[in-house]
């Protein structure tokens, strides 16, 4: 794997700080190196909202994600700001439920995942994000799924154990979603 440098972004409220700190904490699990810099717009729910995730099997020497090896993107302002900041080859996820634009760029690996209608289909349109984080897992192989759902466990503690079999279902429907 060497390192991933990932950024996660979207609105507020979608999402995307917690699917950084469970690739974070699924990282720390699985014995990798880590970090997590979350980064707000002016509102939080509603505003945007971004965070760079670092994972990796050597010591990470800045939180800051500038070129980033992959791009998970929920909403169209963060498709404009954040494609250009993928390394050549990178990975860019787009949910195409929010995002009806293609990337400008031919150089990355763009897949374009109608997250928020899956979710809606599972039941629950809140793990939107959590099948666009398996569709990255899939392709990318960072972190294991089981780590993500031990990780689960406990950024979100007890109270939230109730959601573990939806989100693992969310996990694999977006696994599943970029299966060729």
């Amino acid at each position: 794997m060497a390192t991933q440098e990932i950024v996660c972004a979207g609105f507020g409220g979608q999402g995307v700080m917690s699917m950084g700190q469970l690739l974070t904490y699924a990282g720390m699990i699985e014995g990798k190196h880590v970090s997590w810099l979350p980064s707000y717009g002016p509102e939080m729910r509603g505003g945007t909202a971004n965070c760079g995730v670092v994972v990796s099997d050597h010591p990470v020497g800045s939180p800051i994600v500038t070129d980033s090896t992959a791009a998970i993107v929920m909403n169209l302002p963060s498709l404009f700001k954040f494609e250009k900041t993928l390394v050549k080859d990178g990975l860019l996820l787009v949910n195409s439920s929010l995002i009806d634009k293609k990337t400008s760029r031919d150089d990355v690996k763009a897949y374009y995942i109608p997250a928020n209608e899956m979710a809606n289909e599972l039941g629950n349109g809140k793990v939107a994000n959590m099948i666009m984080l398996g569709a990255f897992l899939e392709i990318t192989k960072t972190v294991k799924i089981e780590s993500i759902l031990a990780a689960l466990k406990k950024v979100f503690g007890p109270s939230k154990e109730h959601l573990l079999p939806l989100n693992k279902e969310a996990l694999e429907k977006g696994a599943m979603s970029v299966r060729s």
